[in-house]
């Protein structure tokens, strides 16, 4: 923390003990735990300060999630979440690591309506969230938007892809169900995930999807660790939504969460045991959090 930093009388983050050494988090390293098979934890975070305090507790990757227009907006979805929120949100979110040690990888999320058109929209689109600080960008879906990863990913823009439950297009799945359950939707999945890693993906949240088929996923992908949501524990890493593992949310609580603030006394506690459960392969348990 700078000395500026430190004398803020708001939203000062002193450590209670000295920050625990890490080199930060690249792609290649992602890649590397991805092969010797350590688990990634991966959160969402919108503000400095929640940011900050995930780099303290451990978190290998934030999320700077358009799930921002529900739980800090209270929209019913995530489809009017606009670009210029959305970078908003992702230089709140640098700002507070950088606060810190610095050491988290930072993934933007396109949102709906931002990479659709064209893929010199996407482009545009993602130089936005590049240029407010994110090392990555995410979008949703497979078969046209395979070309759009390969279109950025050529001119130097690291992709996380989506696949399974997209919230950006729940509207056309009919509601938040699990996807894949069908033989056919499960062949396809496999295809969409294959032909995104082929395109330059080097990362894929696979969210609702049942664990057999995200574990059997996962094994085909060796370039492209896959981080499960609602997925199982056969992925090679787990994101949640940050309000949701701290048990703050508006609604009924998803099969897939846990709230992690049960027996913590701190919220950096939390999100320290929540990274602690996915390296440990505690969390989630398939029984409870799966299907």
């Amino acid at each position: 923390m700078t000395e500026a930093a430190a004398r803020t009388p708001y939203g000062t983050l002193p450590a209670a003990a000295p920050l625990p050494p890490r080199k930060p988090v690249s792609l290649p390293r992602l890649l590397e735990m991805r092969q010797r098979g350590e688990k990634i934890a991966m959160l969402t975070a919108y503000d400095a300060t929640f940011a900050a305090v995930a780099d303290h507790a451990g978190v290998d990757c934030l999320l700077v999630g358009d799930s921002l227009g529900m739980v800090c907006q209270g929209r019913p979805s995530t489809v009017g979440v606009t670009l210029e929120e959305m970078c908003y949100h992702t230089e709140c979110v640098v700002r507070g690591v950088r606060r810190v040690q610095g050491t988290v990888w930072i993934i933007g999320d396109l949102p709906f309506g931002s990479y659709q058109t064209s893929r010199e929209e996407a482009m545009r689109s993602a130089a936005a969230l590049m240029q407010a600080g994110a090392h990555m960008v995410k979008l949703e879906g497979g078969g046209w938007t395979i070309e759009t990863v390969r279109f950025l990913v050529e001119r130097g823009i690291p992709v996380c892809a989506h696949l399974g439950l997209t919230p950006q297009t729940v509207h056309a799945l009919g509601g938040y169900r699990v996807q894949g359950r069908s033989s056919e939707q499960a062949e396809q999945l496999r295809r969409d995930a294959l032909a995104l890693q082929d395109a330059g993906a080097t990362m894929l949240v696979l969210e609702m999807v049942p664990a057999a088929l995200a574990a059997d996923i996962t094994q085909q992908l060796p370039r492209c660790p896959t981080i499960g949501i609602g997925s199982g524990n056969g992925t090679a890493g787990q994101v949640l939504v940050m309000h949701d593992m701290l048990g703050i949310h508006l609604g009924k609580t998803p099969k897939f969460v846990h709230n992690f603030m049960e027996g913590a006394s701190s919220v950096r506690d939390a999100m320290a045991a929540y990274v602690t459960a996915v390296k440990n392969g505690t969390f989630p348990d398939n029984a409870l959090h799966a299907w």
